[in-house]
């Protein structure tokens, strides 16, 4: 089974099911919907986290308002009627104690009272199954015997002496001290029920909740012209850049041309007239008397002509005539053969057969790429062959350029370029700005592959 080669990493997209440039275009609403998104997501947990709070108040003032009230009913209703006798169970003292409990203390929201000796003994309670039952009192009980203050928090139902309010859901707990006649002191515990807080919480949620989202709504109202300026100048900038690019694109090419009609029309025809000049002096010399000067004139007349061979093989790589002229097929011929010369195996595969109705943007693309990735396969991956190939199955065409030198990490290089390399952006934007997919293959020591993907009509789309 063959060993699977590198990854191909595509550098640009195309438009659907192929063409475009790998920008995509802003849409405004798709930005908008992801605003109302996260305004949805921020009211969320703005609610949850105002729900928390508003159950924290409320439970706060709720308990308060317990120990308030406590306060008032021990003041006004349970300390005037306490009997000496009620510690040590007279019944008396609790029938006076029972008779203004149940008729003024115990209501909707107060559902059990508890007085407690020092020692721990239920000495009174409206439900008769806990009088005379003793448990151990803890350290908040005995500390507000011992420093009269009013203590109140949610009561711990699991306790033993609550085994009777388990029923009755949860339950504000509240205790103070309370005298009898004599000076002796008894814990007074009354238990509301927990539904205050429940709908305290909910009326501070509402009014929280309401504050809330007109102040988000607000908030999204105001951004929405801000945001839609913004995504205005993001897609005038896009369309800017893209034109941009193809001026750059298009201007390179312009300055090719004339460097290379510069060059071929001044210096290589002087070149050539020197050469032959040379020749013709060289000729002269030997029938002269002095054919001692012949050999370095022809010398120097080689030395020219292999000059004139460098110079036009820099022009085919700088801007080759063939294209425009005699195709594509031609110009790959011409730039094969001008980096042959380098002494690498270049081969390239027949591409005459794509020319016919090939567009001139489409040649000048397939034949750029070419150029760049041949050129950096000879000048900087060491290698020994490359191979060149075009292919066209309908409108669309695919150019790979294959060579065996030693790769590069292209994760690496593209996330920080690095001199040796042309710049991998540069030729993604070149391909993408064409409505083009360019993608590579390669790693160290595995060589490189490069394939663009070219739909014939989607070009500067």
């Amino acid at each position: 089974m063959p060993t699977p080669g590198p990854r191909w990493t595509t550098l640009t997209r195309l438009r659907g099911a192929g063409g475009g440039v790998e920008s995509r275009p802003v849409r405004p609403w798709r930005v908008f919907g992801r605003l109302v998104a996260a305004a949805a997501l921020v009211l969320v947990i703005v609610a949850f986290l105002g729900l928390s709070a508003s159950r924290r108040i409320a439970e706060h003032e709720s308990v308060n308002d317990a120990a308030r009230l406590t306060d008032l009913l021990a003041d006004a209703v349970v300390q005037p009627v306490l009997r000496d006798g009620l510690p040590s169970g007279d019944p008396a003292a609790v029938t006076a104690l029972d008779d203004v409990v149940r008729a003024n203390v115990l209501s909707d929201s107060v559902v059990r009272v508890k007085v407690w000796d020092g020692d721990g003994k239920i000495v009174y309670s409206d439900d008769p199954r806990l009088v005379g039952r003793v448990f151990a009192l803890g350290d908040d009980e005995q500390s507000v015997l011992a420093r009269p203050t009013t203590e109140a928090e949610v009561s711990d139902l699991d306790k033993p002496e609550n085994v009777y309010e388990r029923g009755q859901g949860k339950l504000l707990e509240v205790y103070r001290p309370v005298w009898t006649p004599d000076g002796t002191p008894l814990l007074l515990e009354t238990y509301s029920r927990y539904d205050a807080v429940t709908e305290r919480s909910t009326a501070l949620w509402r009014g929280f909740a309401g504050i809330t989202l007109t102040s988000l709504l607000l908030l999204l109202v105001l951004m929405l012209p801000v945001l839609w300026t913004l995504l205005d100048r993001l897609r005038r900038s896009q369309a800017q850049r893209e034109v941009l690019l193809q001026h750059a694109v298009e201007a390179s090419d312009d300055e090719r041309r004339r460097i290379a009609a510069t060059l071929h029309d001044g210096v290589v025809q002087e070149l050539a007239a020197s050469s032959f000049a040379l020749a013709g002096v060289a000729e002269r010399a030997e029938r002269s008397a002095a054919p001692d000067l012949a050999e370095p004139v022809r010398g120097a007349a080689d030395t020219v002509r292999a000059s004139i061979k460098g110079l036009r093989s820099l022009l085919v790589d700088i801007y080759p005539a063939s294209l425009g002229t005699a195709g594509l097929g031609a110009a790959l011929q011409d730039l094969v053969g001008g980096l042959a010369a380098r002494g690498v195996t270049i081969r390239l595969d027949d591409a005459d057969g794509v020319e016919a109705g090939l567009s001139a943007e489409t040649a000048q693309l397939v034949y750029g790429v070419a150029r760049e990735t041949v050129r950096n396969a000879v000048t900087h991956a060491q290698a020994d062959e490359v191979l060149v190939r075009v292919d066209r199955d309908g409108g669309t065409v695919v150019l790979e350029v294959r060579d065996d030198g030693i790769g590069f990490d292209v994760d690496a290089v593209l996330a920080a370029p690095v001199e040796g390399h042309f710049g991998l952006r540069l030729l993604a934007d070149l391909a993408a700005s064409a409505g083009a997919r360019l993608e590579v293959s390669s790693e160290p020591g595995a060589g490189c592959r490069w394939r663009l993907t070219v739909e014939q009509g989607r070009a500067h789309d």
